[in-house]
């Protein structure tokens, strides 16, 4: 089975499997797993960031950066598909309580003016808007790129108006090497950053954020008051020591594997592409099937071919590690069968 439905699925590498089983562990909670501190020390070096943190999930990553700048009652601004506000399960209020005020960005960059418009004046009437968070890339785009440049103009709005901005960059490591850029171009216009190791870099767990040492400090301890304290965690921390040393280059081969999956699908007729896919993400139009997500998705399981629903009359499919060349080919194959 070929499976398109996200990069989440991969599976570790044999380096991976290797670093794992020879990893030196100790008490993270203690701040005495070697590996741990190794892998935070790498991660805040390659984000530009003085300090940072290990964390299960991406989500939680998030989440702990909403709790360590905002209070209860505060708002944050955030795009209106992004993954904070449209899949982590309310969660900034659930626990953070703060409101989200949402801005329709396009293909995931918000307009900085909509962005300093959102920013609540001093009235007793209104919440404090106390953090900005961009997606990069956004996944409800087509993981589309936001430019370094809208990120420095929104930065730039932020710091005038003393708010921290907070990047959910799940996968800014695609958006560097599909920009040719370094990462650093991007997180020098964020206070914090949170990037995973589970998707396209290919670990089987774990996030990590970074940012200045007295965010990392606030974020170490609201962690630990969700449970999110490990013991001998360097075994994670080995594979994710090998997903930043050795996965980020070859992140372009699931990006060339999107491109040329979009390039037929462009020739299917009956198909059609929310857009041209910036990095591993490939967001189709089914609509003239007349076939129902769920009818459409059954059918390519049938052919070996497995996707996810993306909204009504649109489904992904997501390249990564596991999916060959080969692969893509019998995808592109199946399309055809079922059209």
């Amino acid at each position: 089975m070929i499976d398109l439905r996200s990069d989440t699925l991969t599976q570790p590498t044999q380096r991976m499997r290797e670093a794992i089983y020879e990893a030196t562990v100790g008490d993270d909670v203690y701040g005495e797993d070697p590996t741990i501190n190794r892998l935070e020390e790498l991660a805040a070096d390659m984000l530009g960031k003085e300090n940072a943190l290990f964390v299960t999930s991406g989500t939680q990553g998030n989440q702990l950066a909403v709790l360590s700048y905002c209070s209860p009652g505060d708002e944050i601004i955030v795009e209106s598909e992004s993954h904070i506000f449209f899949y982590e399960g309310a969660a900034i209020s659930a626990l953070a309580g703060v409101q989200p005020r949402t801005i329709n960005g396009i293909k995931g960059e918000m307009n900085p003016s909509d962005v300093r418009n959102a920013i609540r004046s001093q009235d007793i009437h209104f919440p404090d808007t106390s953090l900005i968070c961009i997606e990069n890339t956004h996944n409800r785009s087509g993981g589309s790129i936001v430019s370094s440049d809208n990120m420095r103009a929104i930065y730039k709005i932020a710091q005038q108006a003393s708010i921290p901005v907070h990047i959910d960059g799940a996968r800014l490591f695609n958006a560097a090497v599909a920009s040719d850029k370094q990462v650093q171009e991007y997180t020098q216009y964020c206070d914090s950053v949170q990037v995973c190791l589970s998707k396209g870099l290919g670990s089987p767990v774990g996030s990590l954020i970074a940012g200045n040492k007295e965010f990392i400090k606030r974020a170490r301890k609201w962690r630990k008051r969700l449970g999110g304290g490990m013991r001998q965690a360097g075994f994670l921390a080995a594979s994710g020591i090998i997903s930043l040393t050795e996965m980020v280059e070859r992140l372009s081969e699931d990006h060339e594997k999107a491109s040329r999956l979009a390039d037929a699908i462009e020739d299917i007729g009956g198909l059609s592409l929310l857009n041209r896919p910036d990095t591993n993400i490939v967001i189709v139009n089914i609509e003239e099937t007349k076939k129902s997500n769920e009818e459409f998705l059954n059918d390519l399981k049938k052919e070996g071919v497995l996707a996810v629903s993306f909204g009504e009359g649109l489904i992904r499919l997501t390249t990564h590690y596991d999916v060959s060349s080969q692969d893509i080919d019998q995808a592109i194959t199946a399309l055809k069968r079922i059209i």
